[in-house]
């Protein structure tokens, strides 16, 4: 059966997609039962796993109010903050054995993500620790790279009022694509390449930020790219309080101050709370993430992206390809 465009066979206890992805963990090394049951569990419940993870469920909101009256007496403040009071995330060597080591993403601009939706053969890059610096989940391993699913984004519907639209989450090649279509057809549907480099346009356009997402248990490899804003992103929001699940693009903002007039726009866009503006904008290089939403919305053209090598390297999937044939060439 064709899992793009076939129905599930009712014979069946267990769909398709389900023993596809089971099977794809078996021969996934290091990739243990508990993987494979974390990784059902979250492809299978994604709703429910985020609305947890983000404490947006109303018995995690209990809890934490519990917690806080309990621990309030001992609570101190932060010492190490940004230019604008936002807690300063790790460096940029995120390989500290932290939970976001196995779920995490990299920050990539516009042009980045667009080749990540745009690959039509299949890639392995394996172990890419110089351009993911987690210990965990760094490996690119694109199976039908072109089956991409959009799929209404998780934080955004935990959310009360969540920003618009709700289907910008894309879920790329295989065996995660079908997973998601069979399991989640109400809030899912199958986009082409094209498609796809609209969304992710769009979402660029309204000063949202693009990361590639990965995950230990999603086979311990690039799975999505999430088009994040910082008022529904649990994972913007778990770096905002200094958890480091972000990696930078390994770009960083430079402001020309003698064309910055201090409007203030870019503050006013920065997704990060990188941005203050003292007579003209001022960067703060620990919190800068490099997403490029800055750049795009100053009018005098003050801003500009510099490669920085404290930041990493960056995800440009062409070139590594590139670079991978180079040296079996």
């Amino acid at each position: 059966m064709d899992q793009k465009n076939g129905s599930p066979n009712s014979h069946w206890p267990v769909l398709p997609s389900t023993r596809t992805f089971i099977e794809a963990g078996r021969h996934t090394p290091g990739y243990s039962f508990f993987d494979r049951l974390h990784g059902y569990i979250y492809a299978r419940w994604p709703y429910l796993y985020i609305e947890i993870g983000t404490g947006e469920h109303r018995l995690v909101k209990a809890f934490r109010a519990l917690q806080s009256v309990i621990l309030r007496p001992f609570s101190r403040p932060a010492a190490n903050t940004s230019l604008n009071g936002v807690p300063r995330p790790h460096g940029a060597n995120l390989a500290s054995g932290t939970a976001a080591d196995g779920y995490h993403g990299k920050v990539v601009l516009l042009s980045a993500a667009t080749q990540l939706v745009s690959v039509n053969e299949p890639v392995r890059l394996p172990n890419l620790e110089q351009i993911i610096p987690y210990i965990r989940a760094r490996d690119i391993i694109l199976q039908n790279p072109d089956h991409i699913i959009a799929l209404d984004c998780p934080c955004r519907t935990s959310r009360a009022n969540p920003c618009l639209p709700l289907d910008v989450c894309l879920i790329i090649g295989e065996p995660f694509a079908s997973f998601v279509a069979e399991h989640q057809p109400q809030h899912s549907r199958w986009i082409t390449s094209q498609e796809a480099a609209g969304i992710l346009k769009a979402e660029d356009e309204r000063g949202h930020v693009h990361h590639a997402f990965f995950k230990d248990a999603m086979l311990g490899r690039f799975y999505a790219i999430c088009n994040c804003c910082a008022c529904c992103c649990g994972a913007m929001q778990a770096q905002r309080r200094g958890t480091p699940m972000l990696a930078s693009s390994g770009y960083l903002s430079h402001i020309d101050e003698s064309l910055c007039i201090g409007c203030g726009t870019c503050a006013e866009s920065c997704q990060f709370g990188a941005i203050q503006v003292n007579g003209y904008a001022q960067v703060d290089s620990e919190v800068c993430m490099g997403c490029g939403v800055c750049l795009s919305h100053c009018d005098q053209g003050a801003i500009s992206l510099e490669r920085d090598p404290s930041k990493g390297v960056p995800l440009e999937i062409y070139c590594l390809i590139e670079e991978i044939s180079s040296v079996r060439a």
